[in-house]
């Protein structure tokens, strides 16, 4: 009798697909479960708790989105039950996003027995996950504390480029001093990365680097952010609260997006920089800041003075000593170790092996504009880790956005980053037909669709089932 490696539950609502995974699973010596719909599942997981779910990404409710499978992923990962995603061939999209969210990894409809069960046994039997977590084990915070250790492993400082390697002229000359830095780079230039570099390499580095996104800041509540403020100084103060700059004491401030400080708060921040004198919010006692202000912005400040958004004076304060990052277009020499930086990184993240890059690739992320900068190079090699299943990232598992205009430095989606859905379909109908030569059911199945509605599209766009037939 084969030994039990454990409770799998499958999650789809088709009943023949929960069928075969069934008899495949039990072949093996799992213990299966079926569920034809997220309430059966949710009533499952609340008597007993499976060491694998293995979850279809669409049910009746919403047949083609995804979303309600993303939902049900969600409240495993919040139960840390380990999730397999099952997905048409056409939405791999969706499985990334998956990943992304919690997801052990993915397997693709139609499915090869062989690299499901490899999938499975690597989540369940390499990994030892057999044994039912005692109580706390898998409480929010650890499983916080998990995901903070990964996302710890961030990508060295990378400047081969003759970009770069100016720009590390500049730094060797500003860091260890107490300038003011304005740091200045189209979005996703790593405005932040360099920020943290030039505390590192400064008198300061023991004391605390304070970052603050100030796009992300109400207008209301700036002052309290960045002076705090004493308890009953407005209706939700409950308590005292520090604000950044007494946090950053002896430190380093960063103030990312610095263009959208208020007009209101324009004044007090220009006193501080002169005087390291702020009062918090409410409060009659003044505090003196010993802090090193590091601000960034992609804005174009010197337009924002003219128009009467920003001050003249303050921006003399802060742009003490410019840095400006250069685009990633600018710097190809250092797309390839940043590849590999990152690639290394989610390798990590992702428990893969040690992947490379192929040639075919390598030339393709040199030939693309990189209009999303490193920001976008991240997303893209992301993606390419969770679908690489050997130990070369190949072409078919590079996403690129299209290119922008000649005009890298727009912020806005140009037309050509959009393409009809109709060129969309028809590219994802030949790519289903050719991986399965012309066979009409597994194409459809593929594609999520029925044999009907694929032979619809395909006299929609005159595509002959033939063409693609090499037997």
């Amino acid at each position: 009798m084969q030994m039990n490696k454990g409770l799998v539950v499958v999650v789809d609502d088709d009943e023949d697909i929960r069928l075969a995974l069934s008899m495949l699973l039990t072949n093996e010596g799992y213990q299966v479960m079926e569920a034809g719909s997220p309430a059966e599942l949710a009533s499952i997981t609340a008597r007993v708790k499976p060491r694998l779910v293995l979850l279809d990404m669409n049910f009746s409710r919403d047949t083609t989105s995804g979303t309600e499978g993303l939902e049900v992923l969600s409240q495993l990962a919040q139960q840390n039950i380990t999730t397999v995603l099952m997905t048409a061939w056409g939405n791999i999209e969706l499985a990334v996003k998956g990943m992304q969210l919690g997801a052990a990894d993915f397997i693709e409809k139609p499915w090869d027995n062989q690299k499901l069960l490899g999938i499975i046994d690597k989540q369940i039997v390499d990994k030892q996950i057999a044994k039912i977590p005692i109580d706390g084990e898998s409480s929010p915070q650890k499983v916080a504390n998990r995901k903070t250790n990964t996302d710890s492993i961030t990508a060295n400082w990378i400047a081969e480029s003759q970009a770069m390697q100016q720009l590390e002229a500049m730094i060797d000359q500003v860091a260890d001093t107490q300038a003011s830095v304005l740091i200045l780079g189209e979005n996703g230039t790593g405005k932040s990365l360099l920020a943290q570099r030039i505390h590192q390499l400064s008198g300061r580095n023991s004391a605390p680097f304070i970052s603050v996104n100030m796009g992300a800041i109400p207008e209301n509540l700036f002052e309290s952010e960045l002076f705090g403020h004493k308890k009953g100084a407005f209706t939700d103060a409950r308590e005292n609260r520090q604000g950044r700059f007494e946090l950053a004491q002896h430190g380093t401030l960063f103030l990312d997006e610095i263009g959208t400080l208020p007009a209101s708060v324009q004044p007090k921040m220009l006193r501080v920089l002169e005087s390291g004198e702020f009062e918090p919010v409410g409060a009659s006692q003044t505090l003196r800041a010993d802090v090193r202000l590091i601000s960034a912005t992609n804005a174009d400040l010197a337009q924002l003075v003219e128009t009467g958004a920003f001050r003249r004076d303050l921006k003399f304060r802060l742009n003490t000593f410019v840095l400006t990052l250069p685009p990633l277009r600018e710097r190809k020499e250092d797309i390839v170790p940043l590849c590999n930086s990152l690639i290394e990184k989610f390798s990590a993240k992702y428990n893969k092996p040690t992947l490379t890059l192929s040639k075919d690739v390598i030339a393709m992320l040199n030939a693309h504009s990189w209009p999303g900068n490193i920001r976008e190079l991240s997303h893209v090699i992301e993606r390419a880790v969770i679908l690489c299943r050997e130990t070369e990232i190949l072409s078919a598992h590079i996403m690129l956005s299209e290119p922008l205009s000649s005009e890298h430095a727009s912020n806005e989606v140009s037309d050509r980053e959009l393409r009809p859905l109709d060129d969309i379909e028809f590219e994802m109908i030949r790519k289903a037909l050719k991986k399965y030569q012309g066979h009409i059911s597994k194409a459809a199945a593929a594609l999520g669709i029925s044999r009907n509605a694929l032979y619809r599209r395909m006299e929609k766009y005159q595509l002959d089932k033939e063409e693609f037939d090499l037997e």
